[in-house]
């Protein structure tokens, strides 16, 4: 993405260590304008009854969320593209998505179909654009919506959530055909569909290994034949292509700001709800699961004051960004934010934590004709559900999961980028690995009392869980857990764990809530 390069990237500030905390779309972008956790949004999946827009608006979100907050404190705000997912041309208006000044919504069953998109403008009813590219409309109705704001003459937000890359997905399938697929490859427009000829997805050394990995369903993956890594290489120039139409639009909105004089004064982020993965672990075309390829998602920020081209390493999340642009607008952050403030400006003192708080329920969907997950056309694999801590620091590079048939996998990252070498040990018999100047084992079980808190946390526990651990002080990260004199105290920590799986946030299933906390100089019984 070029433009992208040019315009945002090398004049603004990378966040190469940003995360989402769910890896689906819907989940994540609410916990984005809400500032929090999935668990506290309780909006865990994209359709009914778990997720999507009408559970958004059933658990009272619809009046709290960033635009809201943005237009009481004197924001006109916008937003064009995609919202949520199940947000349809039949309950568009039931009620209208709160807190925007002028919108035009992409809507099912034309949210996902490139070529036959469904928009539906402020109040008025949705329009069905047959055979026309929805990134060519998404363009034009951008620029529409910035020039109101821009002539508008007041402060304002603009939202703008093109579809590309995502799959083409065929929401109108007729009864008499139904094993038309459901997601394909993405469609590019027309003039970028001979680009990027010959490139292939990254031979990394966890694409299609000889040797499974992961747990679960994920350990029982086949290895992908040839014509399946084929199909691979196809889609992922499928989705490079479809890419160049958002590069487009990144260029027409900064020349846009540029001509009306405002672009210098004018903060543009850019970011994902979610990762992709294709061929990894053997994986198909997808996302939902906790590895790198599909929690670790761009950020880029340019604005005044911001660092042009520099890179900042800080631990980031989703749930930072509402925080982030209320106190870039000058507006009050609210109390029960789970994120922080991201450091955008130099200048900007915020304490920064280490971790990030993973988290999924339900299904993973194999996505693209390759024959689903298991060569035969299974496209959904069932007890997806599962919980990640993820930590990032100059000294360590962790990802430690528990899953909801509760088995367990621990990744060095510094030495295994490619999460192929899990150092879970399963049980006192298994063979330690050295880890952090320790055991495995300790770094683990540090890590599962911290996963213990941020499963279920609220507010600043979200911040410094470390806090609920260690009330006394003196430990706010990993390393200053990993002291000896602590050794005794996480050995005997409430475990995580699992009752059922279930796919979606349902506290019975979800096991212990509450841990220890460790009181200097007591003997165990007073811990316990």
């Amino acid at each position: 993405m070029p433009k992208l390069k040019e315009h945002i990237i090398d004049k603004g500030t990378s966040f190469v260590n940003h995360f989402t905390t769910t890896a689906i779309c819907c989940p994540s972008r609410v916990a984005l304008w809400t500032g929090k956790q999935p668990h506290n949004t309780n909006v865990t999946d994209v359709n009914p009854p778990y997720g999507g827009f009408p559970k958004f608006v059933s658990q009272g979100l619809n009046e709290n969320y960033l635009p809201v907050w943005l237009k009481e404190a004197g924001y006109n705000t916008y937003y064009t593209g995609k919202l949520f997912n199940a947000h349809t041309i039949n309950n568009y208006n039931s009620p209208y998505p709160a807190g925007w000044t002028g919108t035009n919504f992409l809507l099912d069953p034309g949210t996902y179909d490139y070529l036959n998109p469904i928009y539906q403008h402020n109040q008025e009813p949705p329009v069905q654009h047959k055979g026309v590219h929805t990134s060519d409309l998404i363009s034009k109705y951008v620029h529409e919506l910035l020039k109101e704001a821009i002539d508008a003459e007041n402060p304002f937000f603009v939202a703008i959530a093109p579809v590309a890359p995502h799959s083409n997905v065929n929401l109108r399938r007729q009864p008499g055909n139904p094993s038309a697929p459901l997601m394909t490859i993405p469609i590019p427009l027309e003039r970028h569909s001979h680009l990027f000829e010959g490139v292939k997805v990254p031979r990394t050394e966890n694409f299609n290994p000889d040797s499974p990995s992961g747990v679960s369903w994920i350990h029982k993956l086949a290895q992908l034949n040839d014509s399946s890594v084929s199909y691979l290489d196809d889609f992922y120039r499928a989705r490079l292509q479809a890419l160049q139409g958002v590069d487009e639009i990144v260029e027409q909105v900064t020349k846009q700001l540029e001509d009306a004089g405002i672009l210098d004064e004018t903060y543009i982020i850019y970011s994902s709800d979610n990762g992709y993965h294709l061929g990894q672990h053997r994986l198909p075309p997808g996302k939902e699961c906790g590895f790198e390829e599909d929690i670790h998602v761009p950020l880029f920020i340019r604005g005044p004051g911001v660092s042009s081209g520099s890179i900042e390493n800080a631990v980031t999340t989703h749930i930072d960004l509402a925080p982030t642009i209320l106190r870039l607008a000058g507006a009050d952050l609210r109390s029960d934010f789970d994120g922080t403030p991201i450091p955008v400006l130099p200048t900007q003192e915020n304490k920064r934590h280490e971790h990030v708080a993973v988290e999924y329920w339900g299904g993973a969907i194999a996505e693209g004709e390759i024959g689903g997950f298991d060569g035969k056309g299974q496209i959904f694999a069932q007890n997806n559900t599962y919980k990640g801590v993820r930590i990032v620091h100059e000294d360590y590079n962790l990802y430690y999961s528990a899953w909801c048939n509760n088995e367990h996998e621990l990744y060095d990252l510094k030495t295994d980028p490619g999460q192929l070498k899990s150092l879970f040990p399963h049980d006192d018999t298994t063979a330690d690995s050295a880890l952090l100047g320790t055991t495995a084992r300790q770094v683990l079980n540090r890590l599962d009392a911290l996963m213990l808190v941020l499963k279920s946390c609220k507010g600043n526990t979200c911040i410094e869980p470390w806090k609920i651990l260690h009330p006394e002080g003196g430990v706010t990260s990993l390393k200053d857990a990993l002291q000896a004199k602590f050794n005794a105290f996480y050995k005997e920590q409430v475990k995580v764990r699992f009752d059922r799986c279930e796919y979606g946030y349902l506290i019975d299933a979800e096991g212990p809530q509450v841990g220890y906390e460790y009181r200097e100089g007591l003997e165990w019984h007073h811990w316990t």
